[in-house]
């Protein structure tokens, strides 16, 4: 069973086209990795399975549900906005700023949406909070608010809340780019960890060790299409498409660099 099925999706701002006829399926329980340059369209096809945008053109599924549509007959008639909310459930969404609420404790953020959209009894809330957030090492953590932790305790917390949910497949947007980089190392940790439970994934990232570690599939992206997909060996080891290759040049030779300016730094 595929959780995602894109078929020719588009989008497009105005006269910007973003997406240009993307075609992919993943599977449940799926890790899937997408890679490739900043503007590529990533972020986007993201938002458009989370139904944060609506799509111009082609089709999508996720969790065997038309995304934002609903087939009558031979027509297809748009959801409205409540009914695009509980489609939205099927999906988990980490983002690259963590979006916290800066009023709520690390539990409260955790709990709001069970509490909020699912309907669920506040003290049962609280208690998933407090295991899915001892999941992602931070039991010290259940009172502190968002201002008292670092941006990868928040970012842990954001993964927490997302999986509070109970999603169908969880999403993560650039989930390391804010973080200083002696932080990145404990949230993919948590990620490494997220993926052994059988979650279906899809992660949008420049993190080449952990798209080769965790990922099943790898998707490159430029210019707003998929130009290459395939197993993270081939991808990142015997890369076809002459953009591809120039990508993971160019991101081995920033690392290298940032590695080096750290070293002259210390």
């Amino acid at each position: 069973m595929n959780v995602v099925s894109a078929v020719n999706l588009s989008k497009s701002f105005g006269a910007l086209e973003v997406l240009k006829g993307i075609d992919l399926d993943i599977a449940k329980g799926e890790v899937v990795c997408i890679i490739g340059p900043s503007g590529s369209g990533k972020t986007t096809f993201l938002r458009c399975i989370n139904q944060l945008e609506s799509i111009s053109g082609g089709a999508l599924w996720v969790n065997g549900e038309l995304a934002g549509y609903r087939i009558i007959g031979e027509r297809i008639q748009p959801l409205d906005e409540h009914e695009i909310a509980l489609q939205r459930r099927a999906t988990g969404m980490v983002f690259q700023r963590f979006n916290l609420f800066a009023h709520l404790t690390a539990e409260q953020n955790v709990a709001l949406g069970p509490i909020e959209v699912l309907g669920q009894d506040r003290a049962q809330a609280l208690g998933t909070a407090r295991d899915l957030l001892t999941r992602v090492g931070l039991s010290h953590k259940l009172t502190s608010y968002p201002a008292e932790l670092s941006g990868g305790q928040q970012q842990r917390v954001a993964i927490a809340r997302a999986m509070a949910m109970n999603p169908q497949v969880l999403l993560f947007d650039e989930p390391t780019s804010a973080l200083d980089p002696e932080l990145v190392g404990e949230v993919l940790k948590v990620m490494q960890e997220v993926a052994t439970t059988g979650i279906t994934m899809v992660v949008a990232t420049h993190e080449l060790n952990f798209a080769r570690d965790v990922s099943d599939r790898v998707v490159f992206m430029a210019d707003g299409r998929i130009l290459e997909v395939g197993s993270p060996e081939r991808i990142l080891t015997e890369p076809k498409e002459p953009r591809l290759k120039t990508f993971l040049s160019a991101l081995s030779g920033s690392r290298a660099e940032s590695g080096d300016s750290h070293a002259q730094g210390t």
